[in-house]
């Protein structure tokens, strides 16, 4: 499986090879390459694709798609690619994306942000009602 660059992927979708983002569903909703199908790592199987597919996998920073690459080579394709550096270098590229501002933040930023809420909260409560909300802070440096 060669590694492209976003120039190349270009190239390479106008001319006859298809994209797939291997991300989650949601982040995929969230913001995505035009054109691009989404089937999830997880999902990759060979009933998505037929032995004379052009494929190009990539993910948001190239982590996933390099994880992956063991499962890409089972299925059997002419030829795979993975776009370097994923959706994060595409877009260092200048090359567009479809952003979906109504879609739902991925369940890790949601947890996130609920953390630092509870954290900035037991400090706020610490301050100013009792030193025993110093415990939130706790939680927060649980999860």
């Amino acid at each position: 499986i060669k590694n492209i660059s976003p120039a190349e992927c270009v190239t390479l979708q106008n001319k006859y090879a298809r994209i797939v983002d291997i991300r989650n569903l949601d982040e995929h909703a969230r913001e995505k390459i035009p054109g691009a199908q989404c089937i999830p790592m997880d999902k990759i199987s060979t009933d998505h694709f037929s032995n004379d597919d052009v494929v190009i996998f990539h993910c948001q920073s190239g982590n996933r798609t390099r994880m992956a690459e063991k499962t890409i080579k089972n299925l059997g394709l002419k030829e795979a690619y993975i776009l370097e550096g994923g959706i994060i270098a595409w877009k260092k590229a200048n090359q567009k994306t479809e952003v979906n501002d109504k879609a739902p933040l991925p369940i890790m930023r949601q947890v996130q942000i609920i953390v630092g809420f509870m954290v900035l909260l037991g400090i706020v409560l610490a301050y100013t009602v009792s030193p025993y909300f110093n415990i939130l802070g706790y939680f927060g440096e649980t999860c």
